[in-house]
Parts: C-alpha cells; sequence; structure tokens
C-alpha cells in the first residue's frame, strides 16, 4: 500500500473512495509536522530515514546499552568499554575481527579505566567488584572487593598501581592492585559516591556525592581534610568534577546547575559559575590554559575564563550535554550529547557552530575518549555501540 495514496485499498473491495459524509472527525495537521516524501518510507516500513554515519569504525559487542569507554593512553588503538549487558570488552580500533571480553562481572559494567602506564585495565561493575586485567597478557590480574554497594567509578593514582572507587554505599576504596591488596576505605558521605579522582600530584584525594558535598582526604593516613558543603557550595547533588592540571583546584557541578571552584589546599569555595539552567553533567579544565567547559541537560557548552569567574562563549545544542573531552592540549573540546550527536567546537573562536558534527548514533551519547595519539574519538551510547570518529585534522 503506498501511504500517500488518499483512498484505501483491500484486497476484497478494490478502492474505497471517502466523501464527506464519512467523516467522523476533523484533525488539523500542522504541514511541519508532515514527514517529506522521500522520508516517508524506509525499508520495512520503517518511518525514518538512517542518518548518515560519520565513523570509521564501529564496535558491536555489546548486547546492552553501553555507558562507558576509555583509550588506552599509551596504545592509540586499543580501547575499553562497559555496559549493561554485564560485560566490558577490550578492542582495537580498525581490527574489528579482535575484542577480549572482561568476563566475570554480574551487573552492569559502569567504569573501565587504564592505569597510566597503560599496563593494567580496570573494570568496576554495580556488583560492587573490581576486575584488574593484565593488558599485554589479556588475563585477570586480581579481583577487588569490599563495597557494600555497585561502584559508580573507577580511578588509577597517576603515577602507581593504586586503583580508587566510589560506591553507591556511600564509600570510596582504595586498593594496591600489584599485590591485590585493600588499602584503605574513606567514610564520611552521606549519599551516593557519584565522582572522585586523585590531584594529578597523586598526593590528593577529591570526592563529590549525591549528598551534596564534596571531600578532600588524604590518602595516606584516610584522613578527611575537609569537608565542602552549604552555603556557598552546592544545594544539590553533585555529578561530576575535574582537578585543575595544578593539582590546586577542584572544579565540581551539580544538579543545582551550578559549578564552584574549590580551593584544594583550604577547601575554600573560592568561586561560583552561574550560567546554567539545568543539571550540569560534565566538567573539564583546559590542559593548556586558565579555562574550563561545562555542560549540561541546558543543551548548553559554556567555555568559562577563569581568571574572572565569566563565560567566554556558549555553545548550544539540539539537546542536553552529557559527557566532555578536551581533544589533548588543544583549543578543541568534544561533546556527546542526549540527540546522539558527537560535536568538536572550537574553544577559542566563540563561534557557536560546531567545527565537526559526526552522526551515527541513534540514542544518547553517555561517554567519550580520545585515542593517545589524539587521532580518534571514541563515543558510546545507549544504542549499545562504540563509534570511532577521526580527528586527526583538529590536533
Amino acid at each position: 500500500m503506498n501511504p500517500q495514496n488518499n483512498y484505501l485499498e483491500t484486497e476484497e473491495q478494490g478502492d474505497i473512495f471517502l466523501d464527506e459524509s464519512d467523516i467522523i472527525q476533523e484533525v488539523p495537521f500542522d504541514d511541519e509536522e508532515l514527514p517529506e516524501a522521500d522520508e516517508e518510507q524506509g525499508s520495512d516500513g520503517d518511518e525514518h530515514v538512517e542518518e548518515a554515519d560519520d565513523s570509521m569504525h564501529i564496535f558491536t559487542g555489546h548486547t546492552d546499552e553501553v555507558y562507558t569507554v576509555a583509550c588506552s593512553p599509551t596504545d592509540p588503538i586499543l580501547v575499553a568499554t562497559g555496559g549493561g549487558d554485564d560485560k566490558g570488552f577490550m578492542w582495537r580500533i580498525g581490527q574489528g575481527d579482535w575484542a577480549f571480553e572482561l568476563q566475570g562481572h554480574k551487573e552492569t559494567v559502569s567504569s573501565v579505566s587504564f592505569s597510566a602506564d597503560g599496563q593494567l585495565l580496570a573494570s568496576g561493575s554495580f556488583d560492587g567488584i573490581v576486575h584488574v586485567w593484565d593488558v599485554s597478557s589479556e588475563k585477570l590480574k586480581c579481583t577487588l572487593d569490599g563495597p557494600g554497594g555497585g561502584i559508580e567509578w573507577v580511578k588509577w593514582h597517576p603515577r602507581g598501581h593504586l586503583v580508587l572507587a566510589g560506591s553507591e554505599d556511600f564509600s570510596v576504596w582504595m586498593w594496591n592492585a600489584d599485590k591485590g591488596a585493600y588499602l584503605s576505605m574513606f567514610s564520611g558521605h552521606g549519599s551516593v559516591v557519584t565522582c572522585g579522582d586523585f590531584t594529578p600530584d597523586g598526593k590528593t584525594i577529591c570526592t563529590g556525592s549525591d549528598d551534596a558535598s564534596l571531600r578532600i582526604w588524604n590518602p595516606k593516613s584516610g584522613e578527611n581534610i575537609h569537608e565542602i558543603k552549604g552555603h556557598p557550595y552546592h544545594t544539590d547533588g553533585i555529578t561530576c568534577m575535574a582537578i585543575s592540571p595544578d593539582s590546586a583546584i577542584v572544579l565540581t557541578g551539580s544538579k543545582d546547575h551550578n559549578v564552584h571552584m574549590v580551593n584544594i589546599s583550604s577547601g575554600k569555595v573560592i568561586s561560583s559559575l552561574r550560567a546554567h539552567t539545568d543539571s550540569v553533567e560534565c566538567v573539564g579544565f583546559s590542559p593548556s590554559g586558565p579555562w574550563a567547559a561545562t555542560g549540561g541537560l541546558d543543551h548548553k557548552l559554556i567555555v568559562w575564563d577563569l581568571q574572572h569567574s565569566e563565560p567566554r562563549s556558549t555553545y548550544h545544542h539540539e539537546d542536553g550535554v552529557t559527557c566532555l573531552t578536551w581533544i589533548g592540549t588543544s583549543r578543541f573540546i568534544a561533546t556527546g550529547s542526549v540527540d546522539g550527536k558527537v560535536r568538536v567546537w572550537d574553544s577559542l573562536s566563540g563561534e557557536d557552530t560546531a567545527v565537526k558534527t559526526f552522526s551515527g548514533h541513534n540514542e544518547p551519547v553517555q561517554s567519550l575518549s580520545v585515542s593517545a595519539d589524539r587521532n580518534f574519538l571514541v563515543s558510546v551510547s545507549l544504542d549499545g555501540t562504540a563509534r570511532v570518529f577521526e580527528i586527526d585534522e583538529l590536533k
């Protein structure tokens, strides 16, 4: 049946024409709501036409939504992903015939992270377990347990094989991955520990929670050095954090629409960045200047001049911004969005037009990572795929 015909057709009755007396109800149509003729019929009667796919490699090993991606810091084509199918994978860009499954998790793999030297890979799961894998031998090195709830995130010490993980049971755990040994448990948060990391100098730990507080810890003693909460800090759960390259400042984003800068040594809020109008989902310091980028569900990427605590430029998306990453030390920022697009923006131009818009995903993008040689941008999505986009011209 051709949907463009203005009559109904049945096998028994042939053509049936309608006249005005047959009309039961008139429904007004806005012309803009009507699909274009060439979009009306896809394969098998699909209502939409497949969009262009700009990816140069698609990883389809997952059978459910994919939540986390990490590129190896040393091998330019090695990638790890984790998803709702309770699986993680290591795979190589451009080598579709090779994938190593990170077996053994019993719940969603929520976080994957390579050690700074690229030798080890940690996978954290909602089953409360962190597995550590030897990358070169493709074998499980050790299993780290302890948390009474799911693992929200996993991070490595910048210069050693110490693993840090935040849990939905309000705790943070640290282990020695070389020995497979528990080192410390940091308790004090009153809700899920949604984000955290070592400072780049490795001397301090910062953690943020859905209880709207930031805690700063001494990793050696386990002491809670500072707790930042209440006015003038966040009024709702912290969703994301970034630590400045000089280990001096932590930037936190929240469901309360605001971003705050905290001095790590003093524990004082030194600046409040207010311009978003919905939950802030991602933050990142520029590696090469006094700027930071923040993305929110208000469809905005904002680049901030941190010296003046003012927006330097605002970049609009068609839907919420879920994740961002600076591309190496370049001026470019990549964002992932609820609309399934991956976009690259020039942080210095101020022009509200993406330098690149990559299509391919048909569900929200959840995470982004840049390859070690900065030739590739890898994104994962609720559509169950990881996609690789070429960005070598943006270095």
